[in-house]
């Protein structure tokens, strides 16, 4: 549902696993049903397809983008239903890397924007976790602002998150619905998770769309969930339960972004400055 400034958007909540096929159905089946609650833009978490891991294992699953099922399935959704879809990411086959790449499908099915996600999660967590996505993915160069009969989004990707200066630039560039579609881990989940997302609305005045990975999955890692829709006041609209698999809902009303952004015009407020170090 639409009406040129106001709409539904939803997030899928998945608990994503090893087999794409299962993964693609479940991602068909949640994208179907948001669509039929009545929204007109729906998104899917990140690794959408599949949740792997083991190197060998993820390569031996992976191919090209013209050849990836779950694209092509998700197109037919969205051409169907009549909806802008945004893919929270895909793994697709780049060379001996692989891209971690967004999709923005529009209601003709058609891809309107790609995004590889700029920020690769290289960390080492208290718990004992290490994460070294740059042996296996290959990071992106460019941000993205997608034009929809909806709305302007900016697209980010998860670890994204944490980089406040690329949500300004969207803004700046004209984003009204900032996205960070996540396989967010549990532990740093429950530390920054919700302050993250709602800093990044309020630092840009921009409603903040986040649909996650949640719970345990088959490769051992365990996923925050909490999927999330924010107001550009920092007012969360819609939460999932915990990290159970899902659908939430709620309406973008685009006037809350100019408000915001005349409340406190932190946007146009900026100024250059250098730093000395004494």
């Amino acid at each position: 549902m639409s009406d040129g400034t106001r709409f539904i958007a939803a997030c899928v909540q998945m608990r994503g696993g090893r087999d794409p096929a299962a993964n693609r159905a479940a991602a068909v089946m949640a994208v179907r049903e948001a669509a039929r609650a009545g929204a007109a833009y729906v998104q899917t978490p990140e690794t959408t397809s599949l949740i792997e891991r083991d190197r060998t294992a993820l390569f031996a699953h992976v191919g090209p983008q013209d050849q990836d099922a779950t694209l092509a399935a998700l197109r037919e959704v969205a051409r169907t239903e009549k909806i802008v879809l945004q893919i929270g990411s895909l793994a697709i086959r780049e060379g001996d890397k692989i891209a971690n790449r967004a999709f923005l499908i529009d209601a003709e099915g058609e891809i309107r924007a790609a995004y590889d996600k700029l920020h690769l999660y290289d960390v080492d967590l208290p718990n004992g976790e290490s994460w070294r996505e740059s042996a296996t993915y290959s990071g992106g160069a460019c941000a993205v602002v997608a034009e929809t009969p909806l709305a302007a989004f900016g697209i980010t990707i998860c670890y994204d998150l944490r980089f406040p200066a690329l949500y300004r630039a969207l803004a700046e560039a004209g984003a009204t619905v900032l996205t960070a579609p996540a396989c967010f881990t549990r532990q740093t989940g429950e530390a920054h998770w919700h302050v993250l997302q709602r800093a990044r609305a309020i630092e840009t005045g921009s409603f903040m769309i986040s649909a996650a990975q949640g719970g345990r999955h088959e490769d051992g890692r365990e996923t925050f969930g909490h999927s999330l829709i924010i107001d550009p006041w920092g007012v969360i609209l819609a939460e999932a339960e915990g990290d159970a698999p899902g659908v939430i809902l709620a309406e973008i009303d685009l006037a809350r972004v100019a408000e915001a952004r005349a409340r406190i015009p932190t946007l146009s407020h900026a100024r250059p400055f250098n730093v000395r170090r004494v």
